[in-house]
């Protein structure tokens, strides 16, 4: 959707991701992850954000025109992460990708029980507050 969107109306996307994270599995110090997307908000007038880390979105939300929730089930998602591409930013090679989907799809599905920045509670809680323009996609 964020990739979409970027296409669609010009935006300049980050993948949260690309600033989490130092390499797979060992991520960033947040102060040092929140500078880098406050400056790409900074920077850029028009931007699409996408991501799953609540602590990191929590700061620049009342930078944000319209904040979309995708909440489209556990079952959905662990679909999605069975039929991902491999991604190349973010990992060296397919297997070093798939040989951490057994880690993924356990995480996926503790998503509604967890109570991290990556929980179902964490999102709707940051959804919730925006009084902004948001749209939830079930």
């Amino acid at each position: 959707m964020a990739r979409a969107l970027e296409k669609e109306h010009g935006l300049v996307h980050l993948d949260l991701d690309s600033v989490a994270w130092s390499s797979p599995g060992v991520r960033r110090e947040t102060a040092e992850s929140l500078a880098e997307i406050q400056r790409f908000v900074d920077r850029n007038t028009a931007w699409v954000i996408e991501g799953c880390y609540a602590d990191l979105m929590d700061p620049i939300l009342a930078a944000a025109t319209e904040v979309r929730f995708l909440n489209p089930g556990v079952e959905t998602c662990i679909a999605n992460c069975r039929a991902r591409p491999w991604e190349p930013g973010k990992y060296s090679s397919r297997e070093e990708q798939d040989a951490r989907l057994a880690f993924l799809l356990e995480w996926v599905r503790e998503y509604e029980s967890r109570d991290d920045e990556y929980s179902l509670r964490a999102h709707r809680a940051l959804f919730d507050r925006f009084p902004g323009r948001k749209r939830e996609i079930v």
